[in-house]
């Protein structure tokens, strides 16, 4: 009998957190669509709310405001999923800081910076020209752009120690090579402004930094 119980318990609470998960998923799915459509500024909670579906109760009880949604839907947009470990520290990407060959180290970066910029570079954007109006975009465009940079420069670092950059580049400029040119900014104009397709935008990519970090013909 206490067994059955403690089963019965356990597939409520399955279910419950699976209820969650599912709520969560709406009200990010609705956020994104709103942040990205009009804005940060211009969004209001409860707008994101009638769209996911849920109470604004609800929704506040799960995002206590706007600039934690925002940070929540961001967050997850860049990593793919919920799984608490950031993005420099993720199995793929030490995997692509110990490949051997420069050239295919450059172009894992490069698809797993545009797998992220397709899934998270419009968020993106929009903490970036939200910062002048919003402290609290400010600090996240600060830290995203920080961090970022800080990934490029682990691999410039690994590459730079294994003699592959080419000659007179050192491992902080190739670094900020590769930050301008995989840039969101850079997504953007030539993803959605103009109308690059996804296979279009990583070639280039990965052609010219190829060229750049390591030397040959572009």
């Amino acid at each position: 009998m206490a067994d059955s119980v403690k089963h019965h318990r356990q597939y409520r609470s399955a279910k419950r957190a699976a209820a969650a998960a599912e709520t969560r998923a709406r009200i990010r799915e609705a956020a994104a669509t709103l942040f990205a459509g009009q804005g940060y500024v211009a969004t209001r909670m409860k707008e994101v709310a009638a769209l996911a579906g849920v109470g604004e109760r609800t929704l506040y009880d799960a995002f206590p405001t706007k600039a934690a949604l925002f940070g929540h839907t961001l967050g997850i947009a860049i990593a793919g999923d919920e799984e608490p470990v950031s993005i420099p520290e993720r199995p793929e990407t030490l995997a692509i800081r110990a490949e051997p060959d420069p050239g295919v180290a450059i172009g894992r970066a490069v698809l797993q910076t545009a797998e992220l910029l397709e899934r998270a570079g419009d968020l993106i954007m929009v903490s970036v020209e939200a910062a002048g109006a919003d402290p609290d975009m400010r600090a996240a465009a600060d830290a995203g752009a920080q961090a970022t940079h800080g990934m490029r420069l682990q691999l410039t670092t690994a590459l730079h120690e294994r003699g592959a950059l080419r000659p007179g580049l050192d491992a902080g400029t190739a670094a900020d090579v590769f930050y301008a040119l995989a840039s969101p900014h850079m997504h953007q104009l030539l993803r959605r402004h103009r109308g690059w397709t996804p296979e279009q935008y990583r070639t280039w990519v990965q052609r010219v930094l190829t060229a750049e970090l390591l030397g040959g013909p572009r």
